[in-house]
């Protein structure tokens, strides 16, 4: 069971329920509910079977890459770094899958 992937998509999840309730952006609503799906879609994939990494490994670039960017033009740990952390975490633990 991919426990941490569960937890890495409602992470995710949250913080676009929480971007819309403090500031009203619906798009951090929509994309954040987007993004918390198919990170619990590539968890349980990656849950039935180890092989199955590659969307969780996607999801995880993305939003690495999305809020890598917001924490280098920002300098704000909240949400940008903790979320860019959490999503280098995802990257290298599905990483692993696709080089061991």
């Amino acid at each position: 069971m991919d426990y941490l992937g569960y937890l890495y998509a409602l992470l995710i999840a949250a913080g676009g329920v929480i971007g819309y309730l403090k500031a009203g952006s619906m798009m951090s609503l929509v994309m954040g509910l987007l993004f918390g799906s198919l990170a619990g879609l590539g968890a349980y994939r990656s849950s039935i079977s180890k092989e199955q990494y590659v969307l969780g490994l996607l999801v995880s670039l993305a939003m690495f890459a999305r809020f890598g960017q917001n924490f280098y033009q920002t300098g704000k740990m909240m949400p940008g770094g903790v979320v860019m952390i959490c999503s280098l975490v995802m990257v290298l633990r599905y990483g692993a899958r696709a080089i061991l």
